[in-house]
């Protein structure tokens, strides 16, 4: 019998800790370079005079057809929220489609003009790409890659990084957790919770923009999908020689996440979501900051949540609403695969 350990599993792909190991000790290793050990979520690229990012991405969710959108929007908002946190203005696009045999055409075309309207909305075209037909069974229903091309500002402004991070920051979030992840598993046919949940899918170029627009600068930026928010500042409080503390109260959650996490055990804070921003900003400019994202209606929960500390360095911890403190730690195992 084949050992677990010496086969890919479902947890490689949940951004969590084996995911991190498989990145580390495999694809790091054989792929290292300069560009590569940036570990940010697009490319930045020197060419020539400009300086471009570049991004890929693969969406293999089920059901493809899920409350507040489909995979093809969420291909669409997957790539164009990958470039944004970077600081880039997304631009183009590449869109290839792996379809399985007996797939029905009229959802197939359902998925293109879905993906066509949100590049429209997005203010990015699509420039290139692929079609392939494989044999029935040998994919589920419709997978899609894409990959972007964005520049960075011609007024300058872009992220600090992560250097540049102090303790008394603040970090915020433009809105609340866990809405995909637990839309997409009520969506799904062993899962009928109830519940008029709804996949924040969308895209957050032109939120992120409106803040450098007001004349802001930010340090760091991440869209929390798979591993959620704890991924996300677990990475960052690995790459700093700080602590990251987060306020439980202060966390923006929809009530009927709450009650479905609740129910079953899961940590919203792990759970992914597909339109929402980790944000870390300078502590003199955070509630203006927080007004112009509220004054967005993508970001119009957004919140402080939390601050950057010189207690605990490289860990995170939760004050929780009784008055302890609990450590947040990298999702281990997989909670729920394919939610993108």
């Amino acid at each position: 019998m084949t050992k677990s350990e010496d086969t890919i599993q479902l947890a490689h792909g949940s951004g969590g800790l084996m995911m991190q190991k498989l990145l580390g000790d495999l694809i790091f290793r054989e792929f290292g370079n300069e560009i590569l050990a940036q570990h940010s979520d697009s490319a930045i690229l020197q060419i020539g005079g400009s300086q471009l990012a570049f991004t890929t991405d693969s969406f293999v969710i089920d059901p493809v057809f899920f409350p507040g959108g489909d995979i093809g929007k969420l291909a669409v908002c997957g790539t164009v929220n990958d470039l944004a946190v970077c600081g880039a203005i997304p631009l183009y696009l590449s869109v290839a489609f792996i379809i399985e045999e007996g797939f029905p055409l009229k959802d197939f075309e359902t998925i293109v003009r879905s993906l066509a309207l949100e590049a429209k909305k997005a203010g990015v075209r699509i420039v290139t790409g692929d079609t392939k037909v494989v044999n029935k069974g040998k994919c589920d229903k419709v997978f899609i890659n894409t990959s972007g091309i964005g520049r960075f500002r011609e007024d300058g402004r872009t992220l600090g990084g992560t250097a540049t991070i102090t303790p008394g920051d603040k970090i915020i979030l433009s809105g609340t957790i866990g809405d995909h992840g637990m839309a997409i598993l009520n969506a799904r046919e062993s899962f009928q919770f109830r519940s008029s949940l709804v996949s924040d899918c969308s895209c957050l170029n032109f939120l992120i923009h409106s803040v450098f627009d007001a004349g802001f600068q930010l340090k760091f930026m991440r869209d929390p999908t798979r591993g959620g928010v704890a991924a996300v500042l677990n990475e960052l409080a690995s790459e700093i020689p700080y602590g990251i503390e987060i306020n439980e109260d202060s966390i923006p959650l929809n009530p009927r996440v709450r009650a479905m996490t609740e129910l079953l055990g899961f940590d919203p804070l792990s759970v992914a979501n597909e339109g929402k921003v980790v944000m870390i900003v300078p502590e003199t400019d955070a509630q203006a900051i927080l007004k112009t994202l509220q004054s967005n209606e993508s970001g119009k929960d957004a919140a402080i949540i939390g601050v950057i500390s010189n207690e605990r360095p490289h860990k995170v911890i939760l004050n929780t609403f009784s008055g302890g403190k609990r450590l947040i730690d990298v999702p281990a195992g997989v909670l729920l695969p394919r939610i993108c």
